[in-house]
Parts: structure tokens; sequence; C-alpha cells
């Protein structure tokens, strides 16, 4: 029997739908969420966290949870979306994967070496993706990437740059179309 974690799609999922059904509740959720990505303010989250039967004292799981909730209640989402992270970085600039500037945030996430730098990196990532990506970041999957990050980071970070590297404006284009 291994330590790793099980990291089924459907309770990341689950979780990601747990949130926006909280938030669509009571307006009172998103001011709590939207503080889980701060680590001094993270334990207001902590309610809905334990709720899920999410482990707090394990930081490598409660802080990928905090972390996808609290990107979802900024983002505002009615739904999961589709889109990995590499993508989403690729999207927010006009030249997608080939920008400078997309490729300084990606080899700033593939840096990270703990699940605590992933997840403080990460938040002005959403920020930028919320204000110029135009597209939804499929959280679930996210989710499960943080999840296993702490057991496998090479694999993660491996399809993050996949995510980014696959990224085309042409394809985009095409799908507009």
């Amino acid at each position: 029997m291994t330590n790793v974690p099980e990291t089924k799609t459907g309770r990341s999922l689950a979780f990601v739908l747990f949130i926006i059904e909280r938030i669509k509740q009571n307006k009172g959720v998103v001011a709590a969420l939207r503080r889980a990505d701060n680590p001094a303010t993270e334990y207001q989250c902590w309610e809905y966290l334990a709720a899920f039967h999410i482990d707090l004292e394990k930081p490598w799981v409660r802080l990928p949870f905090a972390t996808v909730a609290a990107a979802v209640a900024k983002a505002k989402i009615e739904h999961n979306g589709s889109i990995g992270i590499g993508n989403a970085i690729a999207r927010c600039y006009e030249d997608g994967s080939q920008s400078d500037q997309a490729k300084a945030k990606l080899r700033r996430l593939l840096a990270c070496d703990s699940i605590e730098e992933v997840c403080r990196i990460l938040r002005p990532l959403f920020s930028l993706i919320d204000a110029r990506g135009g597209a939804v970041v499929d959280y679930a999957r996210l989710l499960e990437q943080l999840l296993k990050f702490y057991w496998d980071s090479q694999r993660v970070k491996t399809e993050w740059a996949q995510e980014f590297y696959r990224y085309s404006q042409s394809s985009e284009k095409k799908e507009a179309v």
C-alpha cells in the first residue's frame, strides 16, 4: 500500500461543484473563500474544507483545496472550465506560447519545488488569467494536479508544460470560426 492520496477526478470535480454551489447560496462564503489563498487568512475557509472532509492537518492536502477554492471564488464562475493551467497562461498573451512574458510565467511555475511555493505562485497567475485569459480554467483537473504535486512534481510540471506549448493561436482561431 502506498501513501499516495486518492485523486480521482470525481472528488476534485465534486469539490469544485461544491464550492460553486456554496458561493451561489451564500455571498458570505465568497468573502471567506477569497481569502483562502493567503496564509494569514486561510483559516477562514477551513470550515468549508472540513465540510468536504479535507484533512486540515496536512498542508499538501489542505493547500491545494484552499488555493482552488479561492480561485473559484475570485473567478465568479458558474461551472468548471476545460482549459489547463498551462494553456490558460498562454491564452493571456497575444503571441500565446511564443510570448516571452508567457514563457517567463510558465518557467516560474515550473521552478517551484514545493506545494506551498506552487500555491503561492498560482495566486497572481489566477488574477492574470481572470483579467486577460477569457477562458475558464479546469479547476478540477488543476486540483488533481496540485494533489499529485507532492508525490510526483516532475510529472505535473510536464503536464503543465505540454498544455502551454501545445496551445497555438491558429488552433484557437479555427475553434472560434
